[in-house]
């Protein structure tokens, strides 16, 4: 990987930063391409001098992607989103990122997708995502997919939300207590990108479901972030009625969930049974209890300085 180029589309997002993280450590150069460059300037310190590149490019618009990936070794399209653009970002955009990383005869593409893509998804999120996979697919047809199940890292918007709400209110509701997650450690999944990079001849052609050690339900997951944080809150499970209601508020500011999401809930996001997953990158994935009390100290009531197990 030494000196190759690598662009990742979306590199200043959560996941990219770390994919980014574990290039500089291959010696491999990095150019970042998003709609807004300025927003992924934070990383250039972290590699070595002439490492990281900037271009401004937006999936949805052919000619960006383009002129982002001229030059390219190699590729990875990390784009996403949760809003209404899903079908032009998650179709479109994966469909831009493949032809044109095509036309460029760049060596390898690895696309990130999602656990629960499906063209019979309830949730337009994991329909969306695997129109992109087949948009991909056609374009690119050796390139790899990654199907993380939701990620968690120190800068997440999963677990660090929930600490969030439980530290801040005595009662905390909890939706769907019964769904099921695979949380996967997002340095895992960046290792695992920068892997299926590094030997297309190996992983070119495969999808990947990429899920944690740990299994948890919503209801567990809320408990052992509470103990993590020390806080001694109240939980109130929701029905699926009143559910259903809060999730018709989602496209309010502010509002805890959409309508998307609380479909998407409806299903376990878990890896199935005999998936290729990280085990096929030698990978052994990182429980969330290793790693996580690390960051969510500051949710204590006296920050490092509290105990766990006092009182909210």
């Amino acid at each position: 990987m030494k000196d190759r180029l690598v662009t990742l589309i979306g590199g200043g997002g959560f996941l990219g930063r770390y994919v980014a993280q574990e290039l500089f450590r291959t010696g491999a150069r990095v150019r970042i391409a998003q709609k807004r460059p300025r927003d992924a300037w934070f990383l250039k310190p972290l590699g070595g001098l002439g490492q990281t590149q900037f271009a401004a490019a937006d999936v949805t618009r052919p000619d960006t992607v383009a002129r982002a990936i001229d030059g390219s070794d190699l590729v990875v399209n990390l784009a996403g989103t949760f809003g209404s653009a899903m079908a032009k970002v998650h179709v479109d955009g994966a469909r831009n990122v493949a032809e044109a990383a095509r036309r460029s005869g760049v060596a390898a593409l690895v696309h990130l997708s999602a656990l629960g893509a499906s063209l019979d998804s309830p949730a337009a999120y994991g329909r969306s995502k695997a129109q992109g996979e087949a948009a991909v697919r056609d374009a690119f047809p050796n390139a790899t997919i990654l199907r993380p199940s939701v990620l968690f890292g120190r800068e997440d918007a999963f677990v660090n939300r929930f600490a969030a709400m439980i530290a801040a209110a005595p009662v905390v509701p909890v939706l769907r207590a019964e769904a099921r997650f695979q949380p996967a450690y997002v340095t895992d999944v960046a290792v695992a990108a920068v892997k299926a990079l590094a030997d297309p001849a190996l992983h070119g052609g495969h999808a990947y479901e990429l899920g944690g050690p740990d299994i948890l339900t919503m209801r567990a997951l809320h408990h052992w972030i509470a103990d993590a944080i020390g806080r001694d809150a109240r939980f109130v499970e929701l029905p699926d009625a009143l559910g259903s209601l809060v999730a018709m508020l989602g496209a309010l500011p502010g509002a805890p969930i959409t309508s998307d999401q609380w479909r998407m809930l409806q299903q376990d996001n878990v890896v199935h049974a005999g998936a290729e997953g990280f085990a096929q990158f030698h990978i052994t994935p990182t429980p969330l209890a290793t790693v996580a009390p690390g960051w969510l100290v500051r949710f204590r009531r006296h920050g490092r300085f509290g105990q766990l197990g006092a009182a909210a």
